[in-house]
C-alpha cells in the first residue's frame, strides 16, 4: 500500500472516529470508498513533488464541476451541445446549451448569447441583472450579451450603476416615496472590458 493511500486511510479513519455525534456525521463519510480509490490511483500515477499539487488541484476541480453539473472545459458550440426548448418558449425557436444552461440562441443558426455577461451593481452594493439600463446616448444595455466565438468560457462583468427612485404623482402630493426606479450606467469606461470579451451591438 502506497504512502498516499496510507495517509488517506489514516486521516479518514481519524475523521470518522472524531465525530461522536450520530446526528452530525462527516459529509464525506459515505463517499470514503470512492475517495480512497481515487487517492490510490493518484498515488500510483508517479507524481513528483512539483506535479502533485497541480494534478491534485485539477482532480479536485474536475470532481467539483462534475458533481455540480458544470462544464469542465470550454463551451464548443457544437450541435451536440444544444437542446431545442421551443415548446417552453411560447413557440419561438430557442435552443439552450446543455452544458451551460445560461447560454441560448434563437434558431438553429442563431447568434449565441450568455445571460449573465453583465451584472449591475447599485450604490448600496446590491447586484442585479436587467435589460433596460440606460446609457448616456439614450440607448440601453442589458445583462445578456452575444458570444463572439467558440470555444467560449463564461465570464461575468460587474458594472456600477446609479439608481434613482421616482415617486408617482399621487404619492408625491402625499409626500411619500415609492413608485418606480431607473438605472443608469455610472462609468461607461467599465464597458470597454465587456466589449473586448463579448460582441458589441449597436
Amino acid at each position: 500500500m502506497g504512502n498516499t493511500l496510507n495517509h488517506a486511510k489514516r486521516e479518514l479513519d481519524i475523521l470518522v472516529k472524531s465525530c461522536t455525534d450520530p446526528e452530525n456525521r462527516p459529509i464525506i463519510e459515505e463517499f470514503i470508498p470512492e475517495i480512497l480509490v481515487l487517492v490510490e490511483k493518484f498515488g500510483d500515477s508517479g507524481q513528483s513533488g512539483g506535479s502533485a499539487p497541480y494534478t491534485a488541484t485539477a482532480l479536485s476541480q474536475a470532481v467539483k464541476h462534475l458533481c455540480l453539473q458544470e462544464p469542465i472545459c470550454d463551451i464548443m458550440g457544437i450541435d451536440e451541445e444544444w437542446n431545442d426548448v421551443s415548446e417552453s418558449c411560447s413557440g419561438n425557436e430557442i435552443y439552450q446549451n446543455n452544458r451551460l444552461s445560461s447560454v441560448f440562441k434563437e434558431g438553429k443558426d442563431g447568434k449565441p448569447y450568455y445571460l449573465d455577461a453583465i451584472v449591475f451593481k447599485g450604490q448600496n452594493g446590491y447586484c442585479f441583472t436587467g435589460n433596460s439600463i440606460a446609457l448616456k446616448d439614450g440607448n440601453t444595455i442589458g445583462s445578456r450579451q452575444f458570444i463572439k466565438s467558440f470555444p467560449f468560457k463564461k465570464k461575468t462583468f460587474y458594472i456600477d450603476v446609479i439608481e434613482t427612485e421616482w415617486a408617482d404623482e399621487e404619492e408625491t402630493t402625499k409626500k411619500k416615496g415609492g413608485g418606480w426606479w431607473t438605472s443608469v450606467v455610472k462609468n461607461e469606461k467599465q464597458l470597454k472590458a465587456v466589449w473586448r470579451y463579448y460582441e458589441k451591438t449597436d
